[in-house]
Parts: structure tokens; C-alpha cells; sequence
């Protein structure tokens, strides 16, 4: 990808590649020469220009969506310019305070990281559906899987390991056999994995959410599978399926909700096409 024009406009920086997360685009972060501020950083997020209108879509769309969770208290980042020019789409954003949920923090400060977690994703599910302007429904991500697998974009060699070997056709036939009857509707991150959280590392407080881009109205259990999965993923030995269910049970236990295991299983599957 040229980015020349790009680094040009941000020639005071110096670039950095970020290779944690899977987004699909080039991820750089920006710090400021002659200032040691970590405050003053900027992240890059860029595809080039000669990408697909649905991907340049991609990242307009997550602009719309990260400044419609500030304006509804949600703690994301500031959204600098959204850059559209001859040798990238890029979106431009400033740096969040703190480490993520997924670095290595100390034994004691585990459980602290967990329950911030759960809160946070209570905080994002407790907005009010009805003023949500993004659809992520099943309406609209079944297709897409569709679509996705009609693409040959399903990274069949990546594949969660019980599903290790499946063709993108028994993917969708699984998809179907398991499609829930109904959708608990709230407004969800859609990739909330631990790298999408992060925290102050003194007072273990959630400073923002990232990778907001399939943000919007889904089944909550859509949120509860993908972290659940990520905290008893072996990519995270830190964590486990014991710190998995206190994840659950943090997030359960200030409201009436009822985790549903099938539904679980299922937007892990349907996450395969993402």
C-alpha cells in the first residue's frame, strides 16, 4: 500500500506497525518526534484507495460509529480525520490512555480486569436500543457470511479448532442448522475480545473501547461469545475458562439476564465469517 501521501500529511510522527488484531487494514501508531507523551499519539487505520467501496465503507463507517458512542458516554477514541485521497482510505484517531485487557497484567489486578470488563459491556448493552442507527442483526450478517464465503474472504486455515478442516459451504449449512429463533437485541461492540479493551493500569478503570467497526444492534450473546472465547483462548494464558465464567457471572449478576450455551456456540460460528 503507498502511503506517501499519507505519512506527508503526518510527517511530524514517527510510524510504527501495529501487528496485534486481525481488522483487515494497515495499522500504524503515531508518535509525536520530541515528545516522549504517549498522550499525543495517534493510530492510523488505512486501506488503499483502490479497495472496494464496501471496504472504504468499512472504515467511514466505524468514524460514524466511534462518534456516535462518545455522544452516548461510551469512552472510545476521539476520531481526528477520516482521509480519502488518491493512495489510501485512512481513519485517523488519538491514542487511548492505558494498556489492554489482553497485555499481561499482574495476578493480583486479574479479577479487577475481568469485572471492569463485564461492567463496561453492561454500560454498551444498557443503551437504548431505538436510538442505535447501526444494524448488525442476523438480517444483516447472515447474508454477509454469505456473501463473505461466495468471496472465497473466509480464512478457512484460521478457523476455530473444533471446526479445524470445514469448508466454507458446511460453515453455512452449520450456520443454518443453528440460527437461534429470536435475538436479544442490544446495541454490541461486535469484536469484544480483550485486545479491544483498554485500562488505566493503576486503577484497573476502562479508558475506552477499540475496533468498533461491526458496532451495532445485536444479539447480546453476539459480545458474550467473543470474549468468553478470547479469555479461554491459549493466545491469553493469563486468563482460562475459570476466568471466562467470572466473566459471566459479573456480567449476569446486576441485571436479569440468562446466558443461553447454544448462543454462545452460534455467534462464535458466525464470527468465522468475519
Amino acid at each position: 500500500m503507498d502511503l506517501q501521501r499519507l505519512r506527508r500529511r503526518f510527517a511530524t510522527y514517527s510510524w510504527e506497525p501495529v501487528t496485534i488484531g486481525d481488522s483487515g487494514a494497515a495499522v500504524f501508531r503515531l508518535s509525536a518526534r520530541g515528545n516522549g507523551s504517549a498522550a499525543n499519539d495517534l493510530f492510523v487505520k488505512a486501506k488503499a484507495a483502490g479497495s472496494s467501496e464496501r471496504a472504504i465503507g468499512e472504515l467511514t463507517g466505524e468514524a460514524d460509529r466511534l462518534r456516535w458512542l462518545e455522544e452516548c458516554g461510551i469512552p472510545v477514541p476521539d476520531v481526528v480525520e477520516v482521509v480519502v485521497d488518491s493512495d489510501a482510505v485512512a481513519l485517523v484517531t488519538r491514542a487511548l490512555p492505558g494498556i489492554s485487557a489482553a497485555e499481561d497484567w499482574p495476578a493480583d489486578q486479574r479479577p479487577a480486569v475481568v469485572e471492569a470488563v463485564a461492567d463496561t459491556l453492561r454500560a454498551l448493552h444498557a443503551l437504548p436500543v431505538s436510538a442505535c442507527p447501526f444494524d448488525r442483526s442476523l438480517a444483516v450478517t447472515i447474508p454477509a457470511a454469505y456473501g463473505a464465503v461466495a468471496r472465497a474472504e473466509v480464512d478457512l486455515a484460521d478457523l476455530d479448532p473444533e471446526r479445524s478442516g470445514w469448508t466454507g459451504q458446511q460453515l453455512l449449512a452449520e450456520l443454518s442448522a443453528t440460527r437461534p429463533a429470536a435475538e436479544d437485541l442490544v446495541v454490541s461492540h461486535g469484536d469484544y475480545c480483550l485486545p479491544n479493551i483498554v485500562l488505566d493500569p493503576d486503577t484497573v478503570a476502562v479508558t475506552g473501547l477499540i475496533d468498533v467497526g461491526r458496532a451495532g444492534l445485536a444479539d447480546r450473546h453476539s459480545d458474550l461469545a467473543l470474549m468468553t472465547r478470547s479469555l479461554s483462548s491459549p493466545a491469553n494464558p493469563s486468563y482460562g475458562s475459570e476466568t471466562a465464567q467470572r466473566f459471566l457471572r459479573r456480567y449476569a449478576e446486576s441485571g436479569d439476564v440468562e446466558v443461553d450455551t447454544a448462543r454462545l456456540d452460534f455467534y462464535r460460528l458466525l464470527d468465522e465469517f468475519f
